[in-house]
């Protein structure tokens, strides 16, 4: 049985993940990246979908915490939440790319013919 902890982790983990399958998500997080705190209708410039999409996206995309809002008078701003992804990198990411350093090292050494591994 798992902690209730690692179930809610698994579950933030999958609503980080499905945000991230959708091409146009990933587009919209570049957008954020490039320049944070935009509006809707910033978002949606050039984009070959149309505003109800993005506005849906986006829903999700905060759902998922990958991104905040903050109104300021009328207008509503989008701000990147960076922190997730970061979660993800390091949970996933970074513990894969040890075992594979590791092995490159050890293949390195077995190459040159290191006799202290």
């Amino acid at each position: 049985m798992q902690p209730n902890g690692c179930i809610i982790q698994c579950m933030d983990d999958d609503a980080v993940f499905k945000a991230l399958a959708d091409p146009h998500r990933r587009q919209l997080l570049d957008r954020l990246f490039d320049r944070n705190g935009q509006t809707l209708g910033e978002l949606c410039h050039g984009l070959e979908i149309s505003r109800q999409a993005v506005a849906k996206h986006l829903a999700l995309l905060e759902a998922a915490n990958l991104l905040s809002c903050q109104w300021q008078g009328r207008e509503k701003l989008h701000y990147l939440n960076p922190v997730p992804i970061n979660q993800i990198a390091e949970r996933w990411i970074g513990k894969f790319d040890q075992h594979r350093l590791r092995a490159l090292s050890a293949l390195k050494q077995a190459l040159e013919g290191d006799p202290h591994g």
